[in-house]
C-alpha cells in the first residue's frame, strides 16, 4: 500500500469550535463524522497528523494540563472507531507573539513534515479559517476548505486563494478516497 498523509486543522475540523474557545475536555465535541471519516483515512493507509493553533495558552484560558486532557478525549473518542491521528503538533502562542508556529506561518506543518520526512508539495491541508489555507499555500500543499466551523464564513473571505471546498471533513475523505480508487 502506497503511503499517503493529511494534516487536519482541529477545531472546526474534528471537533465543534467556538469563538470562545475550546476551554476543556468537556468542550471538546467532536463533529459528526468526523471521527468515522479518519477512521476512513487510517484503513486506506494515511498517516494523519493534527495542527492546530491554541492560543488559549497564551491568554491565560486554559493550560498545557488541560490541553493534554482534551488531546486524551480525542484520542479515546478516536480509538472506539478503531483509528488514530500519528501526532498532534500544536502551537501555544497569541497572534502578538509572531512565532513560526502560528498559522498562518507555516511552522507546525513544517516540523510535521520534519517529524515525517516527507514533502509537503500537494500534501492535503483540511482547514476551516483563511490562516490554514494561508499556510498550506505557503508550503506548496494542498488547501482543502471545509464548511464547518468557521469555514462558511471563510468561503466569503477566500479572495485569489484557491482551494478545494467540501461541506465537512467526511466529504473531503469520500473525495480523497474516490480520487485515488
Amino acid at each position: 500500500m502506497i503511503q499517503r498523509y493529511i494534516i487536519l486543522d482541529r477545531d472546526g475540523v474534528i471537533n465543534q469550535d467556538s469563538d470562545n474557545y475550546i476551554k476543556s475536555a468537556e468542550e471538546w465535541i467532536p463533529l459528526p463524522g468526523s471521527l468515522e471519516a479518519i477512521a476512513r483515512l487510517n484503513q486506506a493507509g494515511y498517516s494523519v497528523a493534527v495542527a492546530t493553533n491554541q492560543s488559549g495558552i497564551a491568554r491565560g484560558l486554559f493550560d498545557q494540563r488541560t490541553l493534554n486532557a482534551m488531546h486524551q478525549k480525542f484520542h479515546r473518542e478516536l480509538a472506539s472507531f478503531g483509528a488514530h491521528v500519528d501526532l498532534i503538533a500544536w502551537c501555544p502562542h497569541g497572534p502578538e507573539d509572531d512565532c513560526p508556529c502560528r498559522k498562518p506561518k507555516p511552522g507546525l506543518y513544517q516540523e510535521i513534515a520534519r517529524r515525517w520526512d516527507v514533502s509537503l508539495e500537494n500534501m492535503p491541508i483540511v482547514g476551516d479559517s483563511l490562516r490554514d489555507l494561508e499556510a498550506a499555500v505557503t508550503v506548496k500543499a494542498k488547501p482543502i476548505l471545509v464548511r464547518t466551523g468557521k469555514g462558511e464564513r471563510t468561503v466569503q473571505n477566500l479572495g485569489d486563494l484557491q482551494a478545494e471546498i467540501f461541506d465537512d471533513l467526511a466529504a473531503v475523505v469520500e473525495h480523497l478516497l474516490r480520487e485515488e480508487a
